[in-house]
């Protein structure tokens, strides 16, 4: 079977791609794809691979040729999985591949966010540690995590291993109720946790009952000082709100991972907040891509690539 990855510059130049190619009689490679570009480019192939490349039903329809779709990464809504499974194309994902990864990102932004270093680094920059009359500073109050109530949304995987990593620096962790199933679940609603937490950290995927999970409503019921963290997806929380509620001290802390639109070609009101004297962190979507987590993106969708050649 022939099978053309689409994007293969989203895996980055240091991964080994050997895994794929030998679970295909073909594979071709290109660095990255329109989405104009699909159809020519997929003509006569078996298998689509791809990490972010559109492909939509009317694409899908003109590809009589295709059998399955490999995505390269947890989610799919860069694919129309409705029109796949109308023309039996098979659409396979992978999980997991970046746990360790995305953790340990999730802890660097808490840590910087609890000892308030985007604002001490201003400081430093700014000449006020060489200026002043103290052997420190301490204008800006940090936060000891030990002790303190961690609330993660998303008791899968990755938000396991975020307690695991919190419990070493003493924390206290809750896992909130899945959102939109709050009814049937026995753990708390993220409403109830909120505002007990002290920091809350997101590991969950967009959907209807996840838009603006964290909204202007939640935030007023937090704590003054709660820090928030999104290494999940953007749209999870109310950008303009968090901003504003950062602002006013009702958030001590922002950092994000993750935009609505990506990249954020357009400018973003956290991005514009970046000049402000403010407790923000924002990362370009990079909590993933260790080298580690990369290639095991490749042996995981190699995986998938030998059951679906097998299926076939």
């Amino acid at each position: 079977m022939k099978a053309v990855l689409l994007d293969a510059t989203s895996l980055g130049d240091d991964v080994d791609l050997t895994p794929m190619a030998a679970a295909v009689d073909e594979l071709v490679i290109h660095p990255h794809s329109e989405a104009d570009q699909c159809i020519a480019r997929l003509a006569d192939a078996q298998i689509a691979i791809s990490n972010k490349v559109v492909l939509g039903a009317d694409t899908l329809a003109a590809l009589p040729e295709l059998k399955l779709i490999c995505v390269m990464a947890t989610g799919t809504n860069n694919v129309d999985t409705d029109a796949a499974a109308r023309l039996g194309i098979t659409v396979r994902n992978i999980t997991a591949y970046g746990t360790a990864s995305v953790a340990q990102h999730t802890l660097m932004l808490m840590l910087a966010l609890a000892n308030r270093l985007p604002l001490y680094q201003q400081d430093v920059r700014n000449g006020h540690w060489q200026q002043s009359t103290a052997f420190c500073l301490m204008d800006h109050r940090t936060l000891q995590l030990d002790g303190k109530h961690l609330v993660i949304v998303g008791q899968g995987e990755l938000g396991h291993r975020v307690a695991q990593l919190a419990t070493a620096f003493g924390m206290q962790t809750s896992f909130c109720a899945r959102p939109g199933n709050e009814t049937n679940d026995q753990r708390r609603p993220l409403a109830e946790l909120a505002p007990k937490a002290d920091v809350i950290s997101l590991h969950c995927p967009l959907t209807e009952h996840t838009r603006h999970l964290v909204n202007q409503a939640m935030l007023d019921t937090m704590k003054p000082g709660t820090l928030l963290i999104n290494c999940a997806r953007g749209g999870i929380v109310d950008d303009e709100a968090a901003l504003e509620a950062l602002r006013r001290g009702r958030l001590g802390g922002l950092g994000v991972d993750v935009l609505p639109t990506e990249p954020p070609r357009h400018g973003h009101a956290l991005l514009s907040a970046l000049a402000e004297k403010l407790n923000l962190i924002v990362t370009p979507h990079n909590a993933w891509i260790t080298p580690e987590a990369r290639q095991n993106v490749v042996e995981l969708t190699a995986a998938n690539l030998r059951k679906g050649v097998a299926d076939h």
